[in-house]
This record gives structure tokens, sequence and C-alpha cells, in this order.
């Protein structure tokens, strides 16, 4: 199935073609490609596209076209493989029922599924055929809207629409094309992503174009389009402009097509060529212009794109102005009952411009030979006449004398001015959108229903609940990362002119105002003021909203640690939601209790209740439950030691929210984040940045600075150059995020340490102590142990550089964040909560640093075997917990003790099993300290480094491009990769590195770079 055909020469891209064809994967042995084509408007996209499918539908390919359409603000998820599917059921049925049976998730996209026709289509999950949003109607916010099931329909779409086509890539090579992805809504860009990610393993290649110049500085698919070019087997082509050359052979070839032989002046030639500037479709519109007898054409494009509606008569004209007002495809009985015209007359008008190359027929559909014709056509109208014809289409949708969707309907209803329809039109296509897992356009149809609320008079006259509307716009912004955004929704509604002063409104509000303030950094205190306020509202008779009420306001005095009254309220929520059989608010409700129990000492009675609330979960499909669920049970676990099975649980946790379509949602990427945490104190260092890569995905702005703040975790252990970048980078984002201040500020004082920037660490922990205890409104916090020990452990790694007359004061300082970080253990004692293993491995690590520093500077001497049992508890702390980077850390620093103290073969051994770790890892810094440890080692300085000998050696001389394979080499690269960046041979950068191996002395590669490092090549 190709794309429409034109009428126009294929001149000057015979090369681009055959690359295309190639990098496709089509020939006598078809195989799996992917591939992004980008070129400016009119280039020619679409016309090499159609050359390419010929040749693939020749050589024995499917091939499947679908299209994005330019919706504007009411984008329609996955229309593209509506289309698709649709297409395959027209032509095909046979095979597409076959799909559907086998992957009954497709049928959500089949275009029945989707059209609009008085009412919206039942579809699973959804019990009343409604979908509106009616006020006091139990479809409009009970049955009818979308479920936690309809939730996994995202997932399970993903799966289904890969599974279908590596399905049909099993009985012959597939050839998938996806036009104008630069109109592509968000869910449709994660479908591609997706399936880029995911690979096939049967002969299906898939192409992807986009208008290159439509992508401006914020454009979505700007960022989408650089992460699938990162994505391994994607390639990236860009279509250039045709050269002059070519442009002449292709005005004289089109000429000569359309003419009855007449000569075509070369000065108007000259003309064209000069103007087209190498596009293609701008020649070919010029030719046409020039051909009509018009010398003096208009500079603007939009006006020479309209010269070709000039030879159609009025009838026709008209037509095209009507399909114009549709977008850049139109339904042909949609247009029939938009137009007031016959059966006979309007197949004369669409004939006449189809023949005059305006419009291509497509199926059942007719579309704009390009899209700029369109656009062209629709700026063209009259303000009355635009504002005619979308009246028009509401009329032809909305009274079932045609199909359409909710979001086309919507947009329509809105330039017509029927305010009223697009309030109802925009609610429904957002329910549309939460039913296939698409919170960010959810978000948005819900959004502008809400501004097209404030018109008074559209209020009065639009059956619709505000507040409820605003409570679903909260959740789907919630949904789609965006808790601060929801949360200023929901300040904005309490706060408005028409906020309800008490009652179940204002409770509703408030509790969605609780739950957006608990995922995000707001003032502390601040949820529980909100549902504290929201159960005194709450009518007797309102028993569910109180249940619901009472299971947030748990949450909420967990967060200000009062943990009995926590358990209370948690508990009463539990028993009326049991009594009313309210299963989400129970789950939720024995979520709260069972991670209490490890809020007040016994982690593993937690751990074992929340198995088991993960488990009843499940067993009644509630996919929501399932996250929080595994999120709480992976921390219980942490507490109790059990690293492996902890990552494992905010592992499941994150896949499942990535499957329901909550990627970004409350618990799901939290977990995600957590998994990668946990991956990397586990040392599995490769996971942990496939944790945090993002590429192929749309991360919220928060996500984003959280994920790269992982990859800084990972990047300041192995020492790769590119750390002190991220650091830098992330510093901007730490007042938005206690978390990622954390995170990010614990890897850039190891970073600013490591460089020997000593002032910069430790103004770095000022900063996050600061900062953190501003936002979470304390004096103190957990990870402010972690903080400190990192600090004094880079402050005795540089005690050389101190000046002896300065290590008094270095020692005073030392002790005050000690002092401050111990608030924390000394309010743990005082309370109910045991120290888990991970923060007893802290809390013993900062005590022997401390005791180093004290050693090191001589200012208060420390007993040797007091220093020496407290290294020895660290090492035991961290290897007990399963953190072998910081066993091997603290290994390291009991080794110096062990040497310094004369017992050189217990040294050598902590020393060796140290390194060992540093390798498997490559830990650089940590390989750079443990070779201050060899014999006859000394503190390196000026360039230079200890030789076998004892003696300080200068650094061998490199050449510069050694230096830049070092440097690269160091970041991992391998020989491979280093040839692509460097534009060399992998056999020259192997040669460059037997060099460099040979000059360090080094016998492999991570030695070579921890040499380099220590040495100050890097």
């Amino acid at each position: 199935m190709a794309t429409p055909q034109t009428r126009t020469p294929l001149v000057g891209r015979a090369r681009e073609i055959a690359h295309l064809t190639a990098a496709a994967g089509i020939g006598s042995d078809p195989v799996s490609a992917a591939v992004v084509l980008g070129g400016d408007a009119g280039v020619g996209k679409t016309r090499v596209l159609t050359e390419v499918s010929e040749r693939a539908t020749a050589a024995g390919w499917t091939v499947l076209v679908g299209h994005c359409l330019d919706f504007g603000d009411s984008g329609l998820p996955y229309l593209p493989f509506t289309e698709i599917f649709g297409r395959l059921a027209a032509t095909a049925p046979e095979r597409a029922s076959a799909l559907a049976d086998s992957r009954p998730a497709i049928t959500a996209l089949q275009p029945g599924r989707r059209l609009r026709s008085g009412s919206m289509p039942t579809v699973p999950g959804d019990p009343s055929p409604s979908g509106g949003v009616g006020q006091g109607s139990p479809g409009a916010w009970g049955g009818g809207g979308p479920t936690e099931d309809d939730a996994m329909a995202r997932g399970e779409l993903f799966e289904a629409v890969h599974g279908a086509l590596e399905d049909l890539g099993q009985l012959g090579p597939l050839l998938v094309v996806l036009e104008d992805a630069h109109w592509a809504d968000r869910s449709t860009r994660d479908v591609i992503s997706f399936l880029f990610g995911r690979g096939f393993a049967g002969s299906v290649s898939l192409l992807v174009s986009y208008r290159s110049d439509d992508l401006h500085r914020r454009h979505p698919l700007r960022h989408a389009v650089n992460e699938w070019g990162r994505i391994p087997g994607v390639e990236r082509l860009a279509l250039e402009a045709l050269a002059d050359t070519d442009v002449r052979r292709l005005v004289h070839t089109v000429h000569d097509a359309r003419s009855d032989g007449g000569d075509l002046a070369e000065d108007r030639v000259q003309e064209i060529v000069r103007r087209a500037e190498g596009n293609a479709f701008f020649a070919e519109e010029l030719l046409e212009a020039s051909e009509t007898g018009r010398d003096a054409l208009p500079a603007d494009l939009a006006d020479l794109l309209l010269l070709r509606l000039d030879r159609l008569d009025e009838p026709a004209q008209r037509m095209v102005r009507a399909a114009a007002a549709a977008g850049r495809r139109v339904g042909h009985d949609l247009l029939a009952a938009v137009m007031d015209l016959s059966e006979a007359e309007l197949d004369t008008a669409v004939r006449a411009a189809v023949e005059a190359n305006v419009l291509v027929p497509d199926g059942t559909s007719y579309a704009f030979r390009h899209a700029l014709q369109a656009e062209a056509v629709y700026d063209d109208l009259l303000p009355g006449e635009r504002t005619r014809l979308h009246r028009a289409y509401v009329r032809a949708i909305s009274g079932g004398r045609a199909l359409g969707v909710s979001a086309e309907l919507a947009r329509h209803a809105r330039a017509a001015h029927d305010l009223v329809t697009a309030v109802t039109a925009s609610v429904e296509a957002g329910d549309d959108a939460m039913k296939v897992g698409g919170p960010d356009e959810a978000a948005e149809h819900y959004q502008l229903a809400l501004q097209l609320l404030e018109d008074p008079t559209v209020a009065e006259q639009a059956d619709i609940d505000r507040v409820r509307l605003t409570v679903r716009a909260g959740e789907a912004l919630v949904d789609a990362g965006h808790a601060p955004r929801s949360y200023a929704l929901h300040r904005g509604a309490l706060d408005g002119p028409a906020a309800p002063p008490a009652g179940d409104d204002r409770a509703r509000l408030l509790l969605g105002l609780a739950r957006a303030a608990l995922l995000s950094d707001q003032k502390a205190g601040l949820p529980l003021e909100a549902t504290t306020e929201a159960l005194d509202v709450i009518s007797s008779s309102s028993r569910r909203l109180r249940a619901t009420a009472l299971a947030v306001h748990a949450r909420a005095y967990i967060s200000v640690d009062r943990f009995e009254d926590a358990v209370r309220v948690a508990q009463a929520a539990l028993d009326l939601a049991d009594e009313l059989d309210l299963a989400g608010t129970a789950v939720d409700a024995s979520t709260t209790l069972a991670r209490l129990q490890e809020f007040l000492g016994d982690p593993q009675a937690s751990a074992e209740a929340l198995g088991d609330v993960v488990a009843r979960a499940r067993e009644r499909g509630e996919p929501s439950a399932v996250v929080r669920g595994l999120h709480q049970l992976g921390g219980a676990l942490l507490e109790v030691g059990d690293l492996a099975q902890a990552r494992r649980a905010y592992s499941d946790a994150a896949d499942l929210a990535r499957t329901s379509g909550r990627t970004w949602g409350p618990y799901g990427f939290d977990a995600r984040m957590l998994s990668g945490i946990t991956a990397y104190m586990a040392g599995d260092w490769v996971a942990a940045e496939h944790v945090a890569d993002s590429t192929g995905e749309h991360a919220p702005p928060a996500a984003g600075a959280l994920l790269e703040s992982l990859r800084l975790v990972v990047a300041a252990g192995r020492g790769d150059p590119a750390a002190t970048s991220l650091a830098d980078r992330s510093r901007g984002a730490w007042a938005e995020d206690g978390w990622h201040a954390i995170t990010a500020g614990a890897a850039a004082i190891d970073v600013y340490g490591d460089e020997g920037r000593l002032e910069r660490a430790e103004q770095t922990y000022q900063e996050v102590v600061t900062t953190v205890s501003k936002l979470w409104s304390v004096s103190w916090f957990a990870a402010q142990v972690r903080l400190a020990g990192l600090l004094l452990g880079q402050m005795g790694n540089s005690i050389a550089s101190v000046a002896q007359s300065d290590r008094a004061g270095l020692l005073e300082r030392v002790t005050a964040i000690t002092d401050a970080a111990r608030q924390n253990i000394e309010a743990r004692e005082q309370g109910s909560r045991t120290m888990g293993p991970e923060g007893r491995a802290w809390h013993l690590r900062l005590r022997a640093e401390l005791l180093r520093l004290r050693w090191l500077t001589g200012v208060e001497p420390v007993g040797e075997d007091e220093l020496r049992a407290a290294w020895e508890q660290s090492v035991e702390a961290f290897e007990t917990l399963g953190h072998p980077f910081e066993t091997a850390r603290s290994r390291a620093r009991l080794a110096a003790v062990l040497r310094a103290q004369g017992e050189t073969s217990a040294a050598r051994e902590q020393a060796a099993s140290a390194r060992e770790t540093a390798t498997r890892l490559g830990a650089l810094p940590l390989l750079a300290e443990l070779s201050l440890l060899e014999p006859g080692a000394a503190a390196p300085a000026g360039g230079a480094a200890p030789g076998a000998d004892g003696t300080l050696q200068r650094a061998p001389e490199l050449t510069p491009r050694e230096r830049e394979v070092l440097t690269l080499v160091a970041q991992g690269r391998s020989n491979g990769q280093v040839a692509k960046q460097l534009f060399i041979s992998t056999k020259t950068v192997s040669v460059h590195v037997s060099n460099i191996l040979a000059k360090l002395g080094a016998s492999g590669r991570t030695e070579a770079a921890a040499l380099a490092r220590d040495r100050g090549l890097l």
C-alpha cells in the first residue's frame, strides 16, 4: 500500500533513492532496518518515499503507510497507526482479522473504534457508551471515565502494535512508512520510539519522515529526532535541496509533460531555478504560475501555491476551500456532508481538483498534494467563510451525518466559535486519550476545556462539572509526571473567585492539591493542612469521598513523621473502604499501613505485609496499586538489607508503570530512579546507565533532571571527563527538587574532590544542605550523613594540598559538619526507627573518615587501633549492604592505614581486593587512589608519578592524536567507537592504543586510564 501517487517526474534523486532503499534493507536479501528521513517542506520527501515504496512492492514487500495530521492542540493519539491498520482491514480483511484475534489490543486503533457519531463507541473497560461529562451524570466521572484497566491499554497497545508488525513481517518482508512526524502527537512519538528501541526479529523496516524546517527550538519532535539518532540501528538521513542543474532538468521535464511541445524561454527557466532554491515543489509551482501567464507573482509562498486554484471552476474552488478547513486530508462522506452539492456535482468538483493536482485520492479520503497547499488555501479563507465551514463540520460530525473523532470535533467547534460544543468534545477527547494511556494529550484537552469554561456564558450553557474536570486534569498531569503543574492547577481553583467555599467540591480540590503536594517539594505540612480541611468540609452523606480523604490524610501524616496518627487514620480509611467495598481505597490504605510498620521499627514485618498487599492488588488487576505497593516494598527491603530484592521490586514497579502508560507518574518514575540507584549500589553500573538513558523518551523537566543526576553518579564513579560538565549543569535545578540536589550533589562532591578542587566540593556540600533544608523545611535530613562522609573522604585524600597552618581550621569545619550530620543519627536513636544497613554503613564510614582526618592532620591524634577498627567496621558494613564500590573505597583507606602501621601484607591484601573491584567497575579515581599504595609510591606532583624504584618520573610525552584517543578510551569507548568519532580507521586506533599502553607502562586500557589520570594526562 503506497502513498497517493502524483504525476511529478522523478529527477535528480537516484543517489538518495538508492541509499534509502539500501538503508531500509530492501533488496534480494531483506533485512530489518529503521530510517528517519528529514527535509524541508516541498523538497520531495513524499515523492522519494513513494519511489522507495514502489521498489519495495516490486521486490515482494508489503508496504503500509500512515500519516500524521495537523490537529493543532487537539492531537489524536496514534492516528498514523489507526490509518495503517484501517487500510489493512480494508485491503486484507482476513489478515487484519487474524491480527485482531491474536493481538486484541490493536482493535482500539481501528477507525470504527475511534469514530464519533452522536456518542463515543464502547471500548474495553468502559461500561458506559456515553463518555460525556454532564453534571451529575455517572457516565462522566464514574463508570464512563477511564479506569485503571484502561491505563494498561497503552502498554498492551505498544506491544500489540509491535507484535502485529512482527507477525506481518513473518509472512513476508514489511515496509512501514510514517509520514509527517512533525505533526505527530506525543503518544505516536512514543510508539515510534518504542518500535525503534525494540527492533524486529523479522524483515520489518520502518521509515519515518518529518519536515525539518518545522523543527523550531521548542518543537516536541526536535528532541525525539535527536534521541532516535542515538538508538543503535536507526539511521538518520537528510534529503537536501536539488542542485540547480537538477532543478533545471525538472522544470524542462515537467513542462514537456504538460505542454504540447511549446518552447520554454530560458529567462523563465533561470527565474524558476533561482527562486526555487533547489525545492522541487517550489519549482513545479513556479512553473505552473509562469504557464498561467502571471508574471507579477507575489513573493509569499502562500500566494504562489494558490495560483493553481485559478484553473478550477467555482464549485471546485469552493470544494477545495472546504477541504482545507478539514486539514491535510478529508473523508469523502465528511466532505459531502459539508458541501451543498449533489453527488454528481461533488464528483465533478473533486475530479477537477484531482486532475489539477490539487488533491489526490487516498482510499475513501482526499489529500492535498502537499501540506503547504492546504495551509495556503486555509489561510486565504475570509474570517466569515472560515467560521461557516467549521460550523458545517460541527453540524456534520455532531449530527451524525458523517463520522469523526472528538478531537476533530473540538477543533472545528473552537474555530466555529461554538464553545459549548468545544468544551464537551475536548473533555471527550481527553477521556479518549486517557483510555489509550495518553495522559499528556488528555491533560491538554482537559485544560483547554477549563479555559473555555472561564467564559461565564459557556459555563452556564455547558453541562460540565468544573470541579470534577479540574480534578481530572490534575490527575492527568500527575500521571504525565507534572505534579507541580497539577498543584498549581488545584491551587488556582481553590484561590479563584469561583472557588467553592465548603462542601464536597472544595474537599475534592483540596485532596487533589494534597496529592500533588505530596509528590512535589511543597512547603512541609501543606498536604496535612489540605487533608485536614477536606475532612472538615466533606458532607456526612459522602462516605465514599471520606474514605478516600482518610487514605490521603494518612499519607499526609507520614510526610511530617507523625506515624502513630498515620496508623490510626489509615486504619479508619481501611475499615470504611471495606465497609463500602472500595477495593482501590482499601489497597491504598493497606499499603500505607504496611509501610508504617517499617517507620515504627519493624521493617521485616513491613516487607512481608507489603508483599501480601502487592499480591492482592495483582489478583484484583489494579496496576496503580501494584506500582505503589512495589515501590514501598523496595523501600522496606532496603531497610532490611535485601538490596537484590529491593532492586527487583523497583524494577518491576517501573516496568509496570511504563506498560500502563504512566512512565512519569507517581511511584513509577521514582521506582525507575531507585532501580538505577540500587543497580549502582550493587555494582551493576551498566544497568544503572541503562536506567538513566532516556533515548527515545520525552521526560518531563524534573524527571529528565533526575535521570541526568543518575548519569552523573556513574560518571563520577568512573572518573568520566564529562562528569564535571554534568555536575556544573545539574546545579541549576537543585532548588526545585531536593532528591535531585542530593543525588547530583553527592556525585558532584566526588567529582570536584577527585579533581583536587576541595573548596568547590565543600561549597557543594553546604549548598546541598542549605537547599534541601529549605525545600523540606527541616534542620537535617538522612542523606546528610552520606554527603558528609563523601566530603570528609575527599578532604582526607587531598590533605597533602592543605597547608599545615590551615589544618586546624579544616578540622573545626569537619567537626561542625559531622555534628550536623549526627543529628539524624541521634534523632533515630531517640525515636522508634532502627537504622537500616545502608544508614549504619554510612554512619560508620563518617566516623572512620573523621578519625582518618584527625590522624592525617595530627591536630587531634587518634589511636592506631581505634582508627584501624573504624575502617574495618566500615568495610564490613558496606560488604554486608552489598555495595562493592564503597566497600572497595573503604578497603583502599584501610589499606593506607595498615601500610602506615607497617602491616604491608594485610595492606596489600586489602588493596588487591579493592583494585579488583575498581578494575571491574572502571572506577578510575579509585584506581588512582590505590596507585599511591604501591611500594615506593608518593603523591604525584607537577606531572610526575612514582616509578617502580620509588623515584618520581615525568609523565610520558603523548602526541595530540594519542591524547584524543586516550581521552575517549578513558570514557570506556571501544576502538570502533573511537574510530567513528575521530574519523580514522579502527586499525589506526589499535596502533595508537598500543603506543599509549607502552608509553604508560600499562597492561590494559583500564590501568592506562588510571595511570593517565594519576599523571595529569586527563
